[in-house]
């Protein structure tokens, strides 16, 4: 069993009364969300006992006083900008994001397209999210950002965007990733509601790298190792030592960019910024609910191997360049980590050695370790029937069920027609079923086998399990195990030499 090292509750009744205290002191409160603000699964990982879904149920506890705003950068639409954990490209991620935050009863009001140049693809979202009856505002690029603070807090800068009606005292200003213009959207707001008379205010919500938690600690490195291709690198916060002799830590984008924030607030305001250093913008209390410090630092450490070999197969892929891969293997070095350091790394590459004298319906066999929750690790590999990630969750819902290995789930009579229809009707080269395509077939089985649907119910027991690959997982089996909770890795090897298959 993992071991639990943070408190949730207690975090979240830090935070809300932290940011309730900090609206007080304006009637208007622009709170810049960074990171994920929901499903937020790095901090779930790092920080055992973490809620990924902390977040958004802190702004729901403070409903009545938050509105949100959503932004995404109109470069990110035209390119079909990808989140990875998701699958999805930024701009559906902005359609997932308007109903999360529905559910919770909070408020969006709008969306921002910022940077925006008239490009083709965004113009169509802009259409599609105005025909849903959501309100839409362009922002184009700040003349004078980042150097002229004159120009850029004037009617020739932050003037030119229009005003984001808004009606409660805390607007979260959130967006599918970085990069996509939160920090000037608060900005130009704060311009446009001085001009009316209001008194408001900036902070920050970012809960990685954690200030109040030592810079080399494997939390915070383990947040190096997340933004490998955004090349973050945690910094000991200077501006507030010399303000205040205290050690904090930020990273280098927001350390960099502080001396020009601090002179636009208070051109926007005409009054000296409240704010002495990076660290005193921000609302973060999550260092406040670690109550296991090793069990966080043992977490942190899994976190950035499994960083590596996310960053390792995004290499093979094309997704970054060697500088981002070698980077993400310095990160390892630096804590002396090794792949092996993961424990389902050498039960999966052993299966997949065992296989070199079977014949594989894949050029190159594939085999995938899993380890329970209790510790017990199971593997599968694949075969003309199915692929190695169906295998291992087969294998594994058996044992959790007691379901003695032998005994077959899946009648062939509901597999082979699935087979026929993949080879004879779709066209597909290979037959062997994918994990989703399995758990369908199983569903079925379930109907009229009792033995079927036991296995079924343990299903949800796969959450928080751990799986390695020999190879790197198609687009189905990655997203079948996100949704099943089991965080898995891959070595950066394709199973097979071919370009394309179907």
């Amino acid at each position: 069993m993992r071991k639990i090292g943070f408190d949730s509750k207690k975090y979240l009744e830090e935070q809300s009364k932290f940011i309730l205290e900090r609206v007080n002191n304006y009637d208007k409160l622009y709170l810049e969300f960074g990171g994920k603000l929901l499903c937020d699964l790095h901090a779930k990982r790092v920080l055992p006992g973490f809620d990924a879904d902390a977040k958004i149920q802190l702004l729901h506890k403070l409903k009545e006083n938050v509105e949100v705003v959503i932004c995404i950068y109109a470069g990110d639409i035209e390119r079909n900008k990808m989140r990875g954990d998701f699958g999805i490209t930024y701009d559906l991620d902005v359609f997932r994001l308007i109903d999360e935050f529905r559910s919770y009863d909070l408020d969006v009001n709008s969306v921002v397209i910022t940077r925006y140049e008239d490009q083709p693809s965004a113009t169509v979202f802009m259409n599609k999210l105005e025909r849903r009856g959501i309100k839409v505002y362009t922002h184009r690029a700040t003349k004078g950002y980042p150097t002229d603070v004159d120009v850029i807090v004037s009617e020739e800068g932050y003037g030119q965007n229009p005003y984001i009606e808004t009606t409660k005292p805390i607007v979260v200003v959130t967006a599918p990733g970085p990069g996509s213009g939160k920090l000037a959207t608060c900005l130009s707001q704060m311009y446009h509601e001085n001009i009316r008379g209001n008194a408001v205010g900036y902070s920050k919500f970012e809960t990685f790298p954690v200030w109040n938690v030592p810079l080399k600690h494997p939390l915070n490195i383990a947040y190096e190792s997340a933004t490998v291709d955004l090349k973050d690198v945690n910094m000991i916060d200077s501006f507030h030592f010399d303000a205040y002799n205290e050690v904090t830590v930020n990273y280098n984008r927001d350390i960099e960019t502080f001396p020009v924030l601090k002179r636009i607030i208070e051109k926007i305001t005409g009054e000296e910024s409240v704010y002495k250093s990076p660290t005193d913008m921000g609302v973060n209390r999550v260092g406040f609910g670690i109550i296991d410090d090793d069990a966080v630092k043992d977490a942190s450490q899994q976190e950035i191997i499994r960083r590596y070999f996310k960053t390792g197969c995004e290499y093979k892929k094309g997704y970054v360049d060697l500088e981002t891969y070698n980077r993400a293997r310095l990160i390892m070095e630096e804590l002396n980590l090794k792949e092996e350091d993961r424990v389902i790394v050498e039960p999966a590459r052993a299966k997949a050695s065992s296989m070199k004298d079977e014949r594989c319906s894949n050029e190159q066999c594939t085999a995938i370790a899993l380890e329970l929750n209790d510790g017990t690790i199971l593997t599968g590999k694949s075969s003309d029937t199915m692929d190695a990630a169906a295998a291992v969750i087969l294998n594994a819902v058996k044992h959790i069920a007691k379901i003695d290995d032998d005994i077959h789930l899946i009648s062939p009579v509901i597999l082979e027609p699935i087979k026929n229809l993949k080879k004879n009707t779709l066209g597909s080269k290979s037959t062997s079923l994918n994990s989703e395509e399995i758990l369908i077939a199983l569903s079925i089985c379930a109907a009229t086998n009792p033995v079927a649907q036991a296995v079924m119910n343990k299903l949800s027991e796969l959450n928080g399990a751990q799986a390695h690959c020999t190879t790197i997982l198609n687009t189905v089996d990655e997203q079948t195990f996100r949704k099943l909770g089991i965080d898995v890795t891959s070595d950066p090897v394709y199973a097979s030499e071919s370009l394309f298959n179907m």
